[in-house]
């Protein structure tokens, strides 16, 4: 695996280091990556409280489709993206049913990005709360303490881990997503161009090592963001192995 990073490193640099900056630091690249990276925290935010919803409607109510919701989480995953981007593009295009045209605006890499990353937390955050302790919740009650005050000072400080775990992943995996959003943001320079489009087109244009620049970039956000997930991780073992002491 790690030939072929080291390989766009390498490639990244053939022009120089001189190269490597102008190339990500030229005017559309840096509009893309700001759009790529402003726009998936946004996701990532909106998924931590959708996902963290989802995820405990799931777990603790009881409801007819309740087996079929559960299983349509995970279509993202299975879908091809490209097909994402085709579903996104009849239901919210210029012929859609509902009469709503997203085509070409940051509303439409919204919806993409929210529709291939919302399963990351929901599946973070289920098998958190599965394994909760409900008699620490039904004590909280029987002291007199009121739903919103038991979420708040129980049941949430056991989920933000998971949360943000969950919404860790969904930012790395927002911030190279391509094929549900190469159809319905209209990649628009300076608008609508995430960076991933912006790399296709670096490549399309024989721009190669400018593509491997930016692609240098979009790799370091991940690794960051895999390191910090990794350190989640760790803090939220070492903090169980202290309530265990």
């Amino acid at each position: 695996m790690l030939i072929p990073l080291a390989a766009v490193v390498a490639r990244s640099t053939d022009g120089g280091l001189g190269a490597f900056v102008d190339a990500i630091t030229a005017p559309q690249a840096v509009a893309a990556l700001k759009l790529t990276l402003i726009m998936s925290i946004l996701v990532a935010a909106m998924n931590a409280v959708a996902g963290t919803l989802v995820a405990w409607v799931l777990v603790r109510d009881r409801f007819r489709g309740k087996s079929l919701i559960n299983a349509l989480i995970d279509l993202p995953f299975a879908l091809p993206t490209i097909v994402a981007g085709i579903t996104l593009l009849a239901l919210y295009g210029p012929s859609s049913p509902a009469g709503i045209n997203v085509v070409g605006t940051r509303w439409a890499i919204a919806m993409a990005l929210l529709f291939v990353t919302l399963p990351f937390v929901v599946r973070s955050v289920q098998p958190v709360l599965i394994e909760l302790d409900r008699e620490m919740e039904e004590a909280a009650v029987s002291l007199g303490a009121g739903s919103l005050t038991v979420f708040r000072r129980i049941v949430l400080p056991n989920l933000v881990p998971a949360i943000l775990s969950g919404a860790a992943l969904g930012f790395a995996r927002a911030v190279g997503e391509f094929g549900s959003v190469v159809l319905i943001a209209g990649n628009l320079p300076f608008k609508t161009e995430v960076a991933s489009v912006f790399i296709f087109g670096r490549i399309e244009s024989d721009a190669v090592t400018s593509a491997a620049a930016v692609s240098v970039v979009l790799l370091a956000v991940s690794l960051l963001v895999l390191i910090g997930i990794r350190a989640l991780g760790r803090l939220g073992h070492d903090a169980e192995a202290a309530d265990g002491r």
